[in-house]
């Protein structure tokens, strides 16, 4: 027998390589490989597995570490961050879908208890697909993708009593209430014992295995709490899932949770491909070759029914209909955690024969569609969009937009108030500058309209809210999201309302700086390339490199580096832009500091053409401007001086303009 299972675990092992490869080259979910392989090896495929029984008993062990890690992972701390998706939209998620599929089921004949159990499997979605899909695409901030991981987050945290009122569900036929009122007690006495561990006994046992600085102590000690607590919550007539779950609750608030969840990780992964192959086992072929059609209408209408449920939670929300249509059709699909309830409900006699086949082979079809589904939301949503509406409902409904931007003119508008568009603001309001901000979390723009920011609630991708904003009168406008799709569109708005503002756009990704130079951007910002600038300023720095030397690198890099950017994007070059048509060239505004050498001289005498090769092209004093200045005039402290020359030449007049307590502080 052992052998045997060896063999087994070789065959499912193997072939997952290979499936899981041609996934990884189709961009389906990893999840649908392992489903697909369990198809292949169990009894209704090609009867490649022997050990059935032993199988089931890995994939057990799977299930008990997966939601041993779900528990590590959960944080009270990021749920309060955003707790309004989690609690409120997670909430309307779940009790919609559930009441939705329970009154369907009910109208088809089901009794009370599979009814309610039905509307349970369906009402979760795949955190495993929908976080990765939102990750790849780099929308995991955006709008619509912290929504999204605030409804999976809820849905995670609701399959503990989901497993807990399983039993309950199965006895409503002939269970006792004083059985129920036991179970009950008996989870309560759990919840106080995982109190108590969690704040006098695990901190101090892992404490004490930690000082031993013995990695395979901490693992061992880390498997035992996991187990006991497990088989305890097993013991008390509960499930080995819900006590995985708890355990890991009770590492997660100790400053080992970390240490802890690396350690499990490559547990989890490889027991959990014995979860999902099993489930594919399961899976009839035969049935799903003798009702194509039931289970193809079957996962269309989950898929339908659940977007349209997942998008109305959005809506609840106050979330534009773009973000809502978003977040819908990103959470269609049935998830991983169903089929964990799923075998709970078949221990129990909840879901069996034909009904069972059919939710697996409808639950496997819309796991598959997701990443097709998820590429093709953005392009659905605009369609959405442009029907015949109301605006209300388009542009969300809370908070209410403040007032008062349309009067402005020639002012900064920061679309995204992120880090980078806080910094943004800040930056505006110390030099004075009047700025407007459009953001999309209603969080947000109620707590900054509080203190006082002249921010404002909307989607930036409609024209009116851009309007209400005033950006056709704007003088610069910065783009700081953190969904690519969106940028562009809002670029596209922007540039079609306003075709003479300075349009500076932020990106996460090299690839997306030519699309968005395509659409009028003025600038763009990769992200990535700026972050490598600051590693190596702060790298040079730790080898006691000048200052004014990696200021003159970080500045000729800058501007070598946008250029080569900018060719790479293959954006021809515009006669309007003379960065572009003197790429060695730059213009920038340097202040005249208190103390400086240039303070007190003309420009004859400052000699800064002859000496340093930059050219002053106009001296703004106050609110007047000086253009093309004559040689004799004065220059002051406070003065601005727009200068035009080599990055690294410009570098040196900086160091003229600064005051002498400047420098006396940086020495």
């Amino acid at each position: 027998m052992q052998i045997s299972l060896l063999n087994d675990i070789l065959i499912i092992f193997g072939l997952s390589v290979l499936i899981l490869f041609a996934c990884n080259r189709l961009r389906v979910p990893a999840v649908v490989g392992f489903l697909f392989t369990g198809i292949l090896v169990g009894p209704y495929g090609l009867g490649l597995i022997q050990a059935l029984h032993e199988v089931e008993i890995l994939a057990e062990i799977g299930v008990v570490l997966l939601l041993f890690t779900i528990g590590i992972e959960f944080s009270f701390q990021k749920m309060l961050q955003i707790k309004r998706p989690v609690l409120v939209g997670g909430s309307l998620q779940v009790g919609l879908t559930c009441l939705a599929a329970f009154l369907l089921a009910r109208r088809l004949g089901q009794p009370t208890g599979q009814a309610v159990f039905l509307g349970f499997l369906f009402s979760l979605s795949s955190t495993a697909i929908v976080l990765r899909l939102i990750q790849e695409r780099a929308e995991v901030d955006s709008p619509h993708g912290s929504t999204t991981l605030g409804i999976l987050i809820f849905q995670d945290v609701a399959i503990v009593p989901m497993i807990l009122v399983t039993p309950l569900l199965a006895g409503t036929a002939g269970g006792s209430g004083g059985a129920a009122l036991l179970l009950v007690a008996k989870g309560l006495g759990i919840v106080a014992l995982v109190i108590v561990s969690t704040k006098w006994v695990v901190p101090r046992v892992l404490y004490q295995v930690a000082r031993t600085g013995s990695q395979e102590l901490f693992l061992l000690s880390v498997i035992a709490i996991c187990l006991s607590v497990a088989l305890l919550t097993a013991a008390a007539g509960l499930s080995l899932a819900l006590g995985a779950f708890l355990a890991g609750l009770i590492i997660s608030e100790s400053e080992y949770s970390h240490r802890a969840l690396g350690n499990i990780l490559p547990f989890r992964d490889a027991f959990t491909t014995f979860f999902f192959v099993s489930i594919g086992m399961l899976l009839d072929v035969g049935f799903l070759l003798r009702e194509p059609a039931a289970v193809t209408l079957l996962a269309l209408g989950i898929l339908v029914l659940k977007s349209a449920i997942a998008g109305l939670a959005a809506v609840l929300l106050g979330l534009p209909l773009r973000t809502a249509v978003l977040v819908g059709l990103a959470l269609g699909q049935v998830g991983e955690f169903s089929f964990i309830l799923s075998r709970t409900g078949v221990e129990h006699g909840l879901v069996t024969g034909d009904l069972y086949q059919l939710f697996l082979a409808g639950a496997v079809l819309t796991m598959a569609a997701t990443p097709f589904v998820i590429a093709l939301a953005p392009r659905v949503a605009d369609a959405v969009v442009r029907l015949p509406l109301p605006r209300r409902l388009k542009a969300g409904m809370d908070p209410a937009p403040a007032d008062g931007d349309e009067t402005r003119r020639d002012h900064l508008v920061i679309i995204g108030f992120g880090v980078s568009g806080r910094n943004v603001a800040r930056a505006a309001a110390v030099a004075g500058i009047p700025y407007a901000v459009i953001e999309m979390n209603p969080d947000t723009v109620r707590s900054e309209q509080a203190r006082g920011e002249p921010i404002r609630y909307g989607d930036a991708t409609q024209e009116t809210v851009l309007e209400h904003a005033n950006v056709p009168e704007a003088r610069v406008v910065v783009v700081a999201i953190n969904d690519p799709t969106a940028t562009r569109r809002v670029t596209e708005a922007v540039r079609r309302l306003n075709p003479k503002a300075h349009l500076i756009v932020r990106t996460q990704y090299l690839q997306e700086m030519g699309h968005l130079y395509d659409l009028g951007a003025d600038e763009v910002i990769p992200q990535e390339f700026e972050t490598s600038v600051e590693i190596f300023t702060r790298v040079l720095t730790k080898y006691l490199v000048p200052r004014d030397e990696i200021e003159r690198l970080v500045t000729a890099v800058r501007a070598d580096g946008y250029e080569m950017l900018r060719s790479l994007s293959g954006l021809p070059p515009s006669v309007a832009d003379l960065k572009l048509q003197l790429p060695h060239i730059d213009i920038v505004t340097l202040k005249v500091a208190e103390g400086s050498a240039l303070a007190g001289a003309s420009l004859a005498q400052a000699e800064l053409r002859k000496t340093h090769g930059v050219t002053v092209l106009a001296v703004r004093r106050g609110t007047q401007i000086e253009v093309n200045p004559p040689a004799d005039m004065e220059l002051r402290h406070g003065d601005i001086l727009f200068v035009l020359g080599p990055p690294e030449r410009i570098a040196d007049v900086v160091e003229l303009c600064r005051g002498a307590t400047e420098r006396q502080g940086e020495g």
